[in-house]
């Protein structure tokens, strides 16, 4: 076996070790074994080549490059039976991190593993929560993705030790969240590369009641993906503003919808992404962008139709139960946005179509009078049709 083969097995034992708190064996393909680590000891044991064939082990193949072996691992982990899922999960994570380079710490695998949950790569709900157990992110309370854009802060430096200074970097910008937040640690932040960070928010009203309206915080409950969603868009306006001040740098924020369950993080994310990207093509840096704010930009550049219509039935949800209100709207578009047509077909006064669309306004806070709004009005009328 090469060099480079006994390495991997070694580090790979010590952090898969360390991970799940169990006793970790691996052998190279001939079942000797090249390296065996406890949970409690700072070292490597010495073994005596052979592997062990005891039935408490979970038993699992694996390959560096064009080599392969076999990990044991203690079954029982803090008490718990060890589901070969997870383990794989971990395995596979562990590999990647030390032969494809290496990274050396723990802040590392927990970006990794939050990452593959924001971006769809974990389709096991179980597994997401056993590996976010196993790091001390509690997934328990429902979260939305609060995304941060810190590009011209990580990025932009010149300095001799880049890859150094761009951690110190990532790690005062979580620092900074977990202060603002009042977090009793950064479980739920993470650097997902390239400047972007995660922050996975409570989103129930408790969790925001610094950010929300009297309205708002008399109940806990999460009756939609919409709910609390201006809350937390306060939210996310002051840690921006935060962030700015402590950084003197352009950054931006996008705020995610509150999805259900654990796998509900992936889509929270892809919404947080999304505004953040055409909110920045439209507006630039330094605000905070969310869907419902885009205006025409959303229904014209989101991709997922499911969010179109999702987006459409949150706008027009204020005039769910006014008929006449939703009824003067079709007629008003039929006859292109004419005051006066609109009135004599509708057989009302002008002033009366004035106070309609007003109490619209009023309503939706968009202004079918104006163009991009009016058009925003319109096709969400059009999805909601062809919802229905």
């Amino acid at each position: 076996m090469s060099k480079t083969f006994d390495q991997v097995a070694q580090t790979v034992a010590e952090r898969l070790s360390t991970l799940l708190q169990a006793t970790v064996l691996v052998s190279d393909a001939k079942q000797s074994l090249v390296a065996k680590c406890h949970p409690y000891t700072s070292h490597l044991e010495a073994h005596d080549g052979r592997s062990c064939q005891g039935d408490r082990y979970l038993k699992l193949p694996f390959h560096v490059h064009d080599q392969v072996g076999e990990i044991q691992i203690e079954q029982l982990v803090k008490g718990e039976v060890l589901s070969p899922t997870l383990a794989r999960a971990f395995i596979d994570l562990v590999i990647s991190q030390v032969a494809y380079p290496a990274f050396p710490d723990q802040q590392a695998f927990k970006n990794q593993i939050i990452s593959n949950l924001l971006r769809n790569r974990i389709s096991d709900e179980k597994v997401a929560q056993q590996q976010a157990h196993l790091l001390g992110i509690d997934l328990a309370p429902p979260r939305a993705v609060i995304l941060i854009d810190a590009t011209d802060f990580i990025l932009a430096i010149d300095h001799e030790n880049v890859l150094g200074y761009n951690q110190q970097r990532s790690q005062f910008i979580i620092n900074t969240i977990v202060t603002f937040f009042n977090l009793p640690d950064d479980t739920i932040c993470a650097d997902l590369g390239g400047g972007e960070f995660a922050v996975l928010k409570a989103s129930d009203s408790k969790n925001l009641s610094p950010w929300a309206t009297h309205a708002q915080s008399n109940s806990d409950l999460l009756s939609s993906s919409w709910t609390n969603l201006d809350a937390l868009k306060r939210a996310g306006s002051a840690l921006l503003k935060r962030l700015r001040e402590e950084t003197e740098a352009a950054l931006s924020v996008g705020i995610g919808r509150y999805h259900p369950g654990i796998l509900g993080l992936s889509r929270s994310y892809q919404d947080a992404r999304v505004a953040l990207r055409l909110g920045q093509q439209f507006n630039g840096q330094n605000h905070v962008y969310c869907l419902d704010d885009l205006g025409f930009a959303a229904f014209a550049c989101v991709a997922d139709e499911r969010t179109k219509i999702e987006l459409a039935l949150h706008l027009l949800s204020p005039l769910d139960k006014e008929t006449e209100l939703l009824h003067t709207l079709n007629v008003f578009f039929a006859e292109n946005c004419a005051l006066s047509n609109t009135a004599k077909r509708l057989c009302i006064h002008r002033n009366t179509l004035t106070y309609r669309l007003e109490k619209i306004t009023s309503l939706t806070g968009l202004d079918p009078r104006r163009f991009d709004e009016a058009v925003q009005i319109r096709l969400a009328l059009l999805l909601q049709e062809f919802q229905s």
